[in-house]
C-alpha cells in the first residue's frame, strides 16, 4: 500500500480545525494559511524551473 501525503491539504485541515476551535483568531489563521500556501507554491515542486 502506497500512501502519498501532500502538504497543502494538511495545512488546510489544520487551519479549519483551528478556526473551529478559536474563531477569534480567524484573520490571523487565514493570513498564516495564505503565507504558507504561497511559500509552498513558490518554493515547492517546480518553483525554480527556468528552462
Amino acid at each position: 500500500m502506497n500512501i502519498h501525503l501532500s502538504l497543502t491539504p494538511l495545512i488546510s485541515l489544520l487551519a479549519g480545525i483551528l478556526i473551529l476551535v478559536m474563531p477569534r483568531l480567524l484573520s490571523t489563521i487565514v493570513a498564516i494559511y495564505l503565507i504558507a500556501i504561497g511559500l509552498i507554491g513558490v518554493l515547492g515542486a517546480g518553483g525554480w524551473r527556468l528552462g
